[in-house]
């Protein structure tokens, strides 16, 4: 307090003013306690003390010294509310891809904002059913399937939805709460916002994809019914930006930067931020193939390694006109792309790792930087084994896991290098 009156530049010691006072009957409660300079007395005259709030306002350095105060950090608890919500992403995605490969995503031929009615009796089920038979799946496809068949892939879809319902909810209550509490600082505000806003865009893109394979364009038996291949990779990006996004901001507030610190350029550190970077890119574009992929059923092209059939480049890579079409509707090409992309990842990744080695890296980074090596070569490895196998569910749904689980690892290692350039003063 003492020191506060000096910086004043007040010759005596700061005062409390006295409480005022309101009373309503029998009521009486206090207002406010304000600091005050004592008064002055001057040939006679008294002056009245000055408040604080009108010496800082009157003097712009003091001011000045005080905006310049480091912000509140937000609270440990939003960095594990971030991190539970990309596990539930992550989770949601595992879901998504297990749905699509069980081709479970068209049973459920409605969407309700809030949830489909759960049917519960044999009646409804069959109310259900004869909905599903009015759709090309059903037409073209699945003419002989049984209720009980129906029911399987009906609670796949179910749950699939269901989860990402409770993602909304474990998003919109908490992120509601913590901002009339104050626990989020102005960045914070923005990618919160950001969250919400890709959370409802990825619900809305999931229906989008589903109808898409419940329209009628579908010429006959040989025509399979499927969703949009590029609705398909949208939905997936936003899930995989939307995780990104919950994972870069809970370590920002559960590891985060110094808050007076001197940010450094390390020259040592250079080379392996970029490669971190190309890693996390190229993760991303070859995740995102893969849903071209999947939508296509190009996994089922050719069944072979290093080599597409007995050549290196197929005859018809290039099929289709205009040529711009063969990357996203040429199954040949979609398979091809995913495969320069998922060998190039490798490459890179492995590049990243050897250089780590010999970097000024903190233990944490180092090992990220392995894990980084490490679960790039066994991502290319399930995609090996997920091919010759002619796709079996639980591989592929490895193999799309693992995607994610390499983008956690490149997020973790750039946030690890990022933190070693923040020297304290």
């Amino acid at each position: 307090m003492l020191s506060v009156a000096l910086l004043c530049r007040c010759s005596q010691p700061l005062r409390v003013a006295p409480s005022r006072l309101l009373v309503n009957g029998a009521q009486t409660r206090v207002i406010a306690r304000e600091l005050i300079t004592p008064a002055r007395h001057s040939n006679g005259i008294t002056s009245r003390g000055l408040k604080i709030r009108e010496l800082v306002k009157s003097n712009g350095i003091i001011a000045r010294f005080c905006a310049s105060a480091p912000k509140p950090k937000p609270p440990k608890v939003v960095g594990y509310w971030l991190l539970g919500c990309s596990g539930m992403v992550f989770t949601a995605v595992v879901l998504g891809g297990v749905t699509r490969l069980t081709e479970s995503g068209l049973s459920m031929v409605t969407w309700k904002l809030l949830g489909e009615k759960l049917p519960r009796s044999e009646e409804e089920w069959h109310h259900e059913f004869e909905k599903y038979k009015q759709f090309p799946e059903f037409k073209y496809k699945n003419q002989n399937m049984t209720l009980s068949e129906f029911k399987w892939i009906w609670w796949m879809e179910y749950a699939h939805r269901t989860w990402g319902r409770a993602i909304g909810a474990a998003v919109f209550l908490p992120a509601a709460g913590f901002w009339l509490r104050g626990y989020f600082d102005t960045g914070m505000k923005v990618r919160v916002a950001a969250y919400c806003a890709l959370v409802a865009a990825q619900g809305l893109m999931g229906w989008y994809m589903v109808k898409s394979g419940l329209e009628d364009r579908f010429q006959g038996p040989s025509d399979v019914p499927r969703v949009s291949q590029y609705r398909l990779a949208a939905h997936l990006s936003l899930a995989f930006v939307l995780y990104s996004g919950l994972l870069a901001g809970a370590l920002r507030v559960l590891r985060p930067f110094p808050t007076v610190a001197t940010f450094q350029r390390i020259r040592e550190l250079k080379g392996i931020t970029a490669f971190a970077h190309t890693v996390k890119a190229m993760a991303f574009f070859t995740a995102v193939s893969g849903a071209f992929v999947a939508g296509l059923d190009a996994g089922l092209v050719y069944n072979s390694f290093p080599k597409m059939g007995d050549r290196w480049i197929p005859e018809d890579i290039l099929a289709f006109t205009p040529t711009l079409r063969n990357f996203t509707e040429n199954p040949t090409t979609v398979q091809f792309d995913h495969r320069v992309l998922g060998t190039t990842t490798l490459a890179v990744a492995t590049a990243l790792w050897l250089m780590s080695r010999g970097k000024p890296l903190s233990p944490m980074a180092r090992r990220v930087a392995h894990g980084v090596g490490a679960m790039a070569w066994l991502q290319v490895g399930l995609g090996l084994l997920t091919l010759l196998h002619y796709v079996p569910t639980p591989l592929a749904a490895a193999h799309q896991s693992g995607s994610l689980m390499l983008l956690s690892l490149a997020i973790w290692l750039t946030h690890e290098i990022k933190l070693l350039k923040y020297i304290p003063k």
